[in-house]
């Protein structure tokens, strides 16, 4: 995901995104756990999608006080 992507998304939006994301992390970290990943560097990539919502929405929240 890019920044300038979820930037145009709305505030729920970017929540639903968010859980998505959270939920195939856990996924991912469950395979892990079990041996059965098939790409260990997906881990990272998605924390680090995490990320950028997280900091979207911080942007955001400060924006509306």
């Amino acid at each position: 995901m890019k920044a300038k992507d979820l930037r145009e998304k709305s505030i729920e939006e970017l929540h639903n995104s968010q859980a998505e994301l959270k939920e195939q992390l856990f996924k991912l970290r469950f395979q892990k756990a079990t041996g059965q990943i098939q790409n260990p560097a997906k881990i990272r990539l998605v924390r680090k999608d995490i990320a950028r919502l997280e900091t979207i929405l911080a942007e955001r929240l400060r924006e509306v006080e």
